[in-house]
């Protein structure tokens, strides 16, 4: 499911931290050079990168990086190298900060990372910002938003298979009774969406369709330009159809009125080494035109390189 291409025989970490090193020297930044290394190594293998180069130059990789290129390459290249957990926590720490009712990316990973790997971002975030992911949420997010979001970072949830399907027929009702009276914000609605394992929601909501006769996200369209049901939508497309639900955040980042280059760069950078094919494959399928296409057509130069090295493509 992943778009990684790591080559068959890996050099030695000290030849791609050399490799790197004569990319930033010289008369120029070779940015292919950068690309041909880090866009092809994995979590592991960057995070050995990272640290060799560190051990070898006395400099810190990303420093280093964040003084020879620049701009959205810059952001790309960045992000991609960090380790994910600690990617994860500078994403949420971005969209926390500057908090809006449109933003995804704390949907996202609440929702569409496992319980191990949200608590692993929110580890990260303790040790690089030395406060709690959960308290910037409460800090800058409002209303309806901050009784749904403190709660949905701060979740731990059970991973298994096991489900309770009396449990899943109940809430189900609960969840449409809520719904029907348009109380969005309500607390039930919140505990269910940001207690119960993955398991337990999906048995829900297809007990939803099941006694209602359509998806629970068709009855959240009440108001098109609500923000807060549109979130709601979000949790729960990340939970059903995480393939679908990003394939309509890049559709939506390169079919605007210029491209957003940060939704763009988040999706890819956080699932090239998860289930970028799948999203791939729903593009084209949505689309008629391949992701690779499109991306090229609305980026460029060593930006577009990246990320269609990300993709899979041959560049």
């Amino acid at each position: 499911m992943a778009t990684l291409s790591v080559p068959a025989a890996v050099p030695p970490v000290a030849e791609d931290c050399e490799q790197l090193r004569k990319a930033f020297q010289g008369w120029g930044t070779n940015e292919r050079l950068i690309i041909s290394i880090l866009a092809h190594r994995d979590a592991a293998q960057r995070r050995a990168i990272r640290a060799a180069y560190a051990e070898q130059y006395g400099e810190e990789l990303l420093r280093a990086l964040g003084d020879e290129i620049h701009g959205k390459f810059e952001r790309a290249v960045i992000q991609w190298t960090l380790d994910p957990a600690e990617r994860d926590a500078v994403l949420a720490s971005e969209e926390a900060r500057k908090w809006h009712p449109g933003g995804r990316a704390l949907v996202e990973i609440a929702c569409a990372r496992t319980p191990a790997q949200l608590f692993a971002a929110r580890q990260a975030y303790h040790e690089r910002f030395k406060r709690s992911l959960e308290e910037d949420v409460a800090a800058h997010a409002t209303g309806d938003f901050r009784k749904l979001l403190v709660p949905l970072v701060s979740a731990y949830r059970y991973d298994g298979p096991e489900v309770n399907t009396s449990l899943a027929h109940s809430e189900a009702k609960i969840l449409h009774e809520k719904i029907n009276d348009g109380a969005y914000g309500d607390d039930e609605i919140i505990r269910i969406l940001t207690t119960r394992s993955k398991a337990q929601l999906l048995a829900t909501f297809n007990s939803y369709n099941d006694q209602f006769s359509h998806p629970i996200t068709k009855d959240l369209k009440a108001d098109p330009k609500d923000e807060f049901q549109a979130t709601l939508r979000a949790i729960i497309r990340c939970f059903t159809c995480p393939d679908r639900y990003f394939e309509k955040i890049i559709r939506l980042a390169l079919g605007g009125v210029g491209t957003d280059e940060n939704s763009l760069t988040r999706i890819i950078t956080t699932r090239a080494e998860v289930d970028l094919k799948l999203i791939k494959e729903a593009y084209q399928k949505r689309n008629s035109v391949p992701l690779e296409k499109a991306v090229s057509k609305d980026t460029t130069r060593d930006y577009e390189d990246m990320l269609l090295a990300l993709l899979g493509a041959e560049y």
